[in-house]
This record gives C-alpha cells, sequence and structure tokens, in this order.
C-alpha cells in the first residue's frame, strides 16, 4: 500500500517537472521570438525611413509608398504588412532612436498601441507599467482609455495615487506565460496560420456554407477568397464574414451575414471594411470593391437610409447584371432559416 502512494506522488512530481520545464521554454521561446521580431521591425522602419528621407519624400509621397510597399510585401510574405502596421514600423524607429530601448517583454501589438500616444512621458508610463504588471494588449487599452496616467496626475498626495493605481490594477487581466506566442503578429512573423473566430452560432456557421456553395454554382466569375478574412484598422482586428473576387467585374465582393434586422451600424462596417480593401488590397486595375449585406430582417424604408449616400457600392447599387439578384439571396437565406428552426 506505502508503495503504491510512493509510486503515485512520484508520479505527480514528474508531472509537475516537465510541467515547470514546458512552462519555462515557452517563456523563453516567446522573448527570443518576440526580441527578434521588435528588432526586425525596428530595422524595417529604419530602412523606410532612410529612402523617404534620400529622395525627399512629402507626406503625399510617403503615404503612397507604404501603401505599395504593403501591397508587394503582402504578396510576396503574406500577411502581416498591412499598411497600419508598415506604419507603426516606421513610427517605431522613429519614437526609439535606440533599438537597445525597447523591451522583449512587450510584444509588438503592445507597442502599436503605445505608439498611438503622442506624449513621451505618458507613453513612456503605459510602457513600464505594461512590463511590470505583465498587461495584456487588451488590458493596456482598458487602462489607457480609463486615463490611469491622468487620474494618477490629478489625485493629490501620495496616498491618493496609490488609491487610482491599485484601483486600477485590480481589473488586471491575468496573462499566461505563452501569451506572447499569440500575438497576431508572432503568427505572421513566422508564417502560421492564425487560428480565425469562429462565429458564434452554428446557424451563422451553416449560412456560410450554403450561401458559399450557392454563389459558387453560380459560375459567373466568382472566385472564393476565403471567410472571416481579417481586416487591420487602427491596430484593431475585425473579420470580414465571406469575401469573393470577380473576374467579370475585375473586384472584391465583401459580404456580411447577420442574423437579425439591418442596423445602420452595419453599413458603416462595411463601409470602413471596403475603404480597406480599395487602399491596402486592390491592384492598380481592380475595379472598387462591391459590398453586399445578408439579414434576416429589413425594413425597406431604414435600407434606403442607410445604405445610400457611400461613395462605396454598398449591396450592389452597380454591376448588378453579374450579381445574383437580391430576391434570390434573400430565397436562399429564407431556406437555411426554415432548415434550423430559428424563424417561423
Amino acid at each position: 500500500m506505502g508503495n503504491g502512494i510512493d509510486i503515485t506522488k512520484k508520479i505527480e512530481g514528474l508531472i509537475n517537472d516537465i510541467r515547470s520545464m514546458i512552462i519555462d521554454t515557452r517563456k523563453k521561446v516567446a522573448k527570443n521570438i518576440n526580441t527578434e521580431l521588435l528588432l526586425t521591425y525596428w530595422k524595417i522602419g529604419k530602412l523606410i525611413g532612410e529612402v523617404e528621407s534620400n529622395i525627399n519624400f512629402d507626406k503625399k509621397s510617403s503615404r503612397q509608398l507604404i501603401i505599395d510597399l504593403s501591397k508587394q510585401l503582402t504578396k510576396d510574405l503574406g500577411s502581416g504588412f498591412s499598411r497600419t502596421n508598415l506604419f507603426n514600423m516606421r513610427k517605431f524607429h522613429l519614437e526609439y532612436k535606440d533599438v537597445q530601448t525597447v523591451s522583449g517583454q512587450i510584444s509588438w501589438s503592445h507597442y502599436c498601441e503605445l505608439l498611438i500616444i503622442e506624449d513621451t512621458q505618458k507613453r513612456a508610463f503605459y510602457e513600464k507599467e505594461t512590463e511590470n504588471s505583465k498587461w495584456s494588449v487588451r488590458e493596456l487599452k482598458r487602462q489607457i482609455e480609463s486615463s490611469l496616467y491622468e487620474r494618477l496626475l490629478l489625485s493629490s498626495g501620495k496616498a491618493n495615487k496609490e488609491t487610482v493605481y491599485m484601483m486600477a490594477i485590480k481589473g488586471q487581466e491575468l496573462t499566461k506565460p505563452d501569451d506572447i506566442i499569440k500575438d497576431p503578429y508572432v503568427f505572421e512573423f513566422l508564417g502560421i496560420p492564425e487560428n480565425k473566430p469562429m462565429l458564434e452560432k452554428d446557424l451563422e456557421k451553416k449560412l456560410i456554407r450554403h450561401i458559399e456553395d450557392f454563389l459558387l454554382e453560380l459560375g459567373k466569375g466568382f472566385m472564393f477568397v476565403g471567410s472571416q478574412q481579417r481586416v487591420t484598422i487602427s491596430n484593431t482586428h475585425y473579420y470580414v464574414d465571406m469575401v469573393f473576387y470577380n473576374k467579370i467585374l475585375k473586384c472584391y465582393i465583401l459580404i456580411e451575414l447577420k442574423t437579425r434586422k439591418l442596423k445602420a451600424s452595419d453599413a458603416g462596417q462595411l463601409n470602413a471594411y471596403l475603404n480597406f480593401y480599395k487602399t491596402e488590397i486592390n491592384e492598380t486595375d481592380d475595379n472598387s470593391p462591391i459590398g453586399i449585406i445578408i439579414c434576416a430582417e429589413k425594413d425597406e424604408i431604414g435600407a434606403e437610409y442607410f445604405l445610400s449616400g457611400f461613395e462605396n457600392n454598398v449591396f450592389a447599387s452597380r454591376f448588378t447584371y453579374v450579381l445574383p439578384d437580391k430576391e434570390e439571396i434573400i430565397k436562399e437565406l429564407q431556406i437555411v432559416l426554415k432548415e434550423n428552426n430559428e424563424y417561423p
């Protein structure tokens, strides 16, 4: 009996030792990857800055350089080289002239948030607290949005400042040792496919599958690009439900699926995606992208106001002779809804 207890304890000890070893190794690997990533992005920013300086680019020319670089690097190397990310690399080098001052404890996603802060003292405060308190990117954004820095400055007396700071710390998220490894930019840098977020409802998954098949069967120049295609705007990641490319129209077609009534915000969100594709994804011979919102319910008058007035083609205001008829799409949607008994 005693031998059995001893064996169990030894096995538990072995498991704990292996677990600790793996966790420590993951920390070291994450730190090394992150340090190399930051150094590389800093060097890229330096190269961009040197070219701009040597050619004496103005603001408009610099913007176009970033756009052209983004398109070519994305084509050659894959994701991770959006205009926003390249702009951040350039600013990264400008703000941190000495790469040795960059902390390997903080991920690139953290620095992208910090670079938005123009006040150097304020940025230094959040940078140091991110490192000391091991804030996740989400936690860093929460602290910035709650004006922790300003509240501390306005708090009179050491005791009050400590109280404000402790209140902020209580909201801190717990982080895992390998959080840096999960940073989307690290995935891109290593060429590892990102685990894209799944849509919440089974109904939406079936809608994607069904409508994807429906559009492909039409055979009118549609090529499926993918579902949940990431769009990064101002360091925030968004995902387009479905993206197609039409060879006849020479344009991307972005589709957003909504299992509810159409809202005004849906049109604005899709318009932002269209602007992103037009600026950062389109090739020179591509036409402006088209956006389609497929929803469970729609007030015709509301839709008229929500969808009109955009420079972009929201819900196929042009080229309707190639796109599937609106009534056909609604009919297909209703079939799936009835199959899942979600709606009468």
